[in-house]
């Protein structure tokens, strides 16, 4: 055989990933925010420059209802809304992964090989910078009851929280409430008799800080409220020093999906070493993998709230809380509860009489650039 033969047949070889490639597309269903994961994005179109992504942002319950689309089915849905992901890989709707990630990845943030948690992300408070100029911001959930109780008038309509009936993360995160503290109700009913906000997503809330229209948010996903203070220095964000939910994205490959090798590639990206190390250093998403270095990692977080924090388990448990006896019970007592406290707003020459509490009583501990508030090693309140 000739050098040129051998030198042709050589950069074809060298081509034929390339190729494999070109001009295949990839379409991802997901609830995530593309702000938070361009980097992310980004990393991923820079390796395959070949694969042609689409990328659908949607609300968690969109998201569900596009799985079951068999006219227009995703490549790749990825959702924070755990219970409700379990239920459609249960359902049949994942095809398995059998790649090297696949099976290195932790056992704890997969299921079957089908559906990998890839994300490690903190559920926390959030409240204006000037919310102690009228009382103590709170750092646990039961700061969080007594002040919906103490400062009730002073709160009445400026505070905001998921709505479970129109958010899937929300109405999981809620579930998960329940399961931590004896008097989760009781915050829900100090919530119903503020009048607070039932907001679709993060954003909402957020929004709501930034413009004065609420002073106080409750079960935020940390990931966009830290990325929303950079930019807002007027929201502080407290990762809850009582017990700190965290909740993974999850992802998996559609069954039927139209290009299977391309999302493939994606899933692997997602849980490699370089996908990983994107989220750790450039997103606030947290990584999951022990062998990436970043301000965003899940062991930073476990060194930084330690036993207090809860991850969401993903598991077979979770579709315990999409079961339709126990969604519809779950939302009657929520109803109930949420109203349970309700009266007339009376005089509100009452809340004038609040004495103001001074900024420098405050104890908390600001990281530098991101107003994001961390537990110390004091002893946690409890709501109990």
């Amino acid at each position: 055989m000739s050098i040129r033969c051998v030198a042709l047949v050589w950069l074809l070889g060298a081509l034929t990933p390339s190729l494999a490639w070109a001009d295949n597309p990839l379409i991802v269903e997901a609830a995530l925010d593309r702000e938070v994961a361009a980097p992310l994005l980004d990393a991923f179109e820079e390796a395959y420059p070949r694969i042609q992504l689409t990328f659908r942002d949607h609300s968690t319950l969109e998201v569900d209802a596009r799985v079951a689309d068999a006219d227009d089915p995703p490549d790749v849905v990825i959702s924070s809304a755990m219970p409700w992901q379990m239920s459609r890989v249960n359902e049949g709707y994942a095809q398995r992964l059998d790649s090297t990630a696949a099976r290195e990845w932790p056992e704890w943030a997969k299921w079957r090989d089908e559906v990998f948690g890839f994300t490690f992300e903190p559920i926390v408070m959030a409240y204006r910078l000037d919310l102690s100029r009228h009382m103590m911001p709170p750092k646990t959930h039961a700061d969080m009851h007594t002040l919906l109780t103490q400062h009730r008038e002073t709160l009445r309509d400026k505070v905001a929280t998921y709505s479970p009936s129109r958010s899937g993360v929300g109405y999981s995160l809620f579930q998960q409430d329940a399961r931590y503290t004896t008097r989760f109700w009781d915050l829900v009913a100090a919530m119903g008799a503020a009048d607070t906000n039932l907001e679709a997503n993060t954003r909402a809330m957020l929004e709501g800080l930034s413009e004065g229209r609420y002073w106080l948010g409750y079960n935020l996903l940390g990931s966009y409220a830290m990325v929303w203070a950079q930019s807002h220095p007027e929201v502080i964000v407290q990762v809850p020093q009582d017990y700190s939910l965290v909740m993974m994205r999850m992802a998996f490959i559609h069954r039927d999906a139209p290009h299977p090798a391309a999302a493939r590639a994606f899933l692997d990206f997602l849980l490699g070493r370089e996908g990983q190390r994107v989220i750790a250093g450039e997103t606030p998403l947290f990584s999951v993998r022990s062998d990436v270095e970043g301000p965003y990692t899940a062991q930073r977080l476990r060194d930084q709230v330690g036993e207090r924090l809860y991850p969401i388990p993903l598991n077979a448990s979770l579709l315990a809380f999409v079961d339709p006896s126990r969604r519809t019970a779950f939302m009657e007592r929520w109803q109930r509860e949420f109203h349970r406290l309700s009266h007339p707003a009376p005089d509100q020459s009452a809340a004038a009489t609040e004495s103001p509490i001074r900024p420098d009583a405050l104890a908390a501990v600001r990281r530098p650039g991101y107003g994001v508030v961390l537990p110390t090693n004091d002893s946690p309140d409890d709501m109990e």
